[in-house]
């Protein structure tokens, strides 16, 4: 019995090992994005938004002008250099323009002028991507097999430690704490 017992803590070892090294870097993507996307009302966790208000001499605005000829004299007067994608007019007083990564809006009236410039932050936009399954297909499955692996990290790892400090001992308390904390949340919340 002392033999089996041995040698099926061995594999329980093993097993742990080798699963939290594969786990490692989806471990860490779904914990960077988790946070992120926590955090969701106080940022943008995809993308970084800059805004920029400036002025245009109104005489330089005609408002009857084509929206050709109103973008090209926009995106001249605010210097930005990237080819124009498409305008929209909300009212005849409001124009915006449209190019990659930036949205111009003008009041021709006044000449009051604002930009929301987007960059992608692509490290945080690739984590979120993976974490919360854009990409579908292929990835539900890795994202599935991920979960299993979690769990099974989480049952072997119960099982590391002998003695007072293994799932009899401390390792039962620390255990019934982690059980317990959601259990709190989700009475909190629902009563």
């Amino acid at each position: 019995m002392t033999g089996l017992f041995s040698s099926w803590r061995k594999w329980n070892r093993l097993v742990h090992r080798d699963l939290g090294y594969i786990a490692f870097g989806l471990t860490v993507i779904y914990a960077v994005s988790g946070v992120a996307v926590n955090h969701i009302a106080d940022w943008n966790p995809n993308f970084d938004i800059e805004t920029i208000d400036s002025v245009i001499p109104p005489a330089k605005l005609d408002p009857a002008a084509t929206d050709s000829v109103l973008a090209a004299v926009i995106l001249k007067e605010t210097g930005e250099i990237e080819p124009l994608m498409s305008t929209f007019r909300p009212s005849p007083d409001e124009f915006q323009v449209f190019v990659e990564g930036n949205t111009l809006s003008v009041d021709l009236s006044t000449g009051e002028t604002s930009q929301k410039k987007v960059k992608e932050r692509w490290f945080l936009h690739a984590f979120n991507f993976l974490h919360l399954n854009h990409a579908k297909e292929m990835w539900t499955w890795v994202a599935d097999i991920y979960a299993i692996a979690l769990v099974l990290l989480a049952i072997t790892g119960l099982f590391m430690i002998k003695g007072p400090k293994g799932i009899l001992g401390r390792g039962l308390w620390l255990t019934g704490l982690g059980i317990l904390l959601p259990l709190v949340f989700l009475w909190l919340y629902y009563f």
